[in-house]
């Protein structure tokens, strides 16, 4: 019996794959907030790993407060023209002197900025269609002294504050997942016609999945108004058949509903998002740490990416109760539905929460208290070694949105 804090519950409501009306919603890689969210996270893993060589820890810092502004843009045909760029300032706080040494956090964090936009959205040159601008202050000096001493082995929480997770997937949270990430993979590897501003909306009614796509389409690569009609028509058929390998029920897939071909209006983009074009992002305004958005679900308002992956609980919480909530899903037979919420107290060792609670769906002819054990075993493993979260962060094997 573990001498954490552990409840295991049924859980007060049906499946969220029974329930008879579900909304999911997955914001792209090239959407404003996402934009901020990858920045602000690779940013953060730089700072982290730059204090590791430097000092032989990680110290204080986040930059969970980047915001974006949006740009003006004339798209046409062929090829248009950005009219002001996209401007992003990297907000947040940061150790920038330490037993003698001064660190360049400021440096580190433009840098690391770079990095991700040529990685990730090339499409925007840098220093031309997106400026980027840095202010990183200092850490307040209580958090700072929270944030631990080179004796302490498990980091003391930064806040008193919750993360939760889900498992397992619903159908229509796997279409949603892996239509986005599929498009801005596979399909526009072979389409560059298609830009990395996908947001794609679920809502399952009974079994009835209609999956609504805003898709940014670069004008570089479409010489006028068919060729636009084509690259709409081939992302929905190709949602269509990426659907079928996550569900039997029906579903219907609409793309660009805004569109007015009469008109000429229509998501045509110079860049692929929608931040060339009067469209503003924050950190966290955008998907979960599970990388979905789901209203069904229980969530947490933290913003995930940016934070310090030593002790921010907004962080490192949020990943864990994931974690935590797909390891019992695979590992324990007989659950159906199962949220993990972790809630911290400031100053209280992060493998010590205030409350791990586990609620239960079970599937039918499956008693909770014969799962119980099992659950509650795994709960207690994944909190020991919290600090595997911390490692697998700064080595980018998690996506925090």
């Amino acid at each position: 019996m573990s001498e954490r804090n552990i409840r295991v519950e049924p859980i007060d409501r049906r499946a969220v794959e029974d329930q008879e009306v579900e909304i999911v919603e997955r914001k792209g890689i090239g959407h404003p907030d996402s934009i901020c969210d990858g920045i602000a996270e690779h940013v953060a893993g730089a700072l982290a790993r730059e204090y590791l060589e430097r000092v032989g820890k990680v110290l204080h810092f986040n930059t969970d407060e980047t915001q974006l502004v949006a740009g003006e843009a004339a798209p046409a045909f062929g090829g248009g023209e950005v009219v002001d760029p996209i401007y992003v300032l990297i907000v947040g706080r940061a150790t920038k002197r330490y037993e003698g040494q001064t660190i360049p956090t400021e440096t580190i964090a433009l840098k690391a900025a770079r990095e991700y936009l040529e990685s990730e959205i090339p499409q925007l040159t840098y220093g031309e269609d997106i400026v980027v601008d840095v202010k990183l202050g200092e850490g307040s000096g209580d958090l700072q002294e929270v944030f631990g001493e080179d004796e302490v082995t498990v980091p003391m929480a930064n806040d008193t504050s919750f993360g939760v997770g889900h498992a397992p997937l619903s159908e229509t949270e796997q279409i949603v997942y892996n239509a986005e990430s599929r498009l801005n993979g596979e399909f526009a590897d072979d389409n560059p016609y298609l830009g990395p501003d996908v947001k794609i909306m679920g809502k399952r009614e009974g079994d009835q999945i209609d999956v609504t796509v805003a898709a940014a389409m670069i004008d570089e690569y479409l010489p006028n108004m068919d060729a636009y009609i084509d690259a709409v028509e081939s992302v929905r058929e190709f949602i269509e058949e990426i659907a079928t390998e996550y569900t039997d029920r029906d579903v219907n897939v609409y793309v660009n509903t805004a569109d007015d071909y009469d008109e000429g209006a229509i998501y045509l983009t110079v860049t692929g998002t929608s931040a060339e074009q009067g469209d503003d992002g924050s950190v966290g305004r955008g998907n979960r740490a599970n990388g979905l958005i789901s209203p069904n679900r229980s969530m947490s308002m933290e913003a995930t990416s940016g934070k310090n992956p030593v002790n921010h609980i907004g962080k490192i919480y949020n990943l864990l109760s994931t974690d935590i909530a797909e390891r019992v899903v695979e590992d324990v037979d007989g659950i159906r539905d199962l949220r993990v919420r972790l809630l911290s107290q400031i100053g209280r060792p992060i493998d010590q929460p205030h409350v791990a609670d586990v609620h239960v769906v079970t599937e039918d002819g499956v008693v909770l208290s014969d799962v119980e054990e099992e659950i509650e075993a795994i709960v207690d493993d994944g909190l020991a070694n919290v600090t595997d979260i911390t490692r697998r962060v700064i080595d980018g094997e998690l996506s925090t949105f």
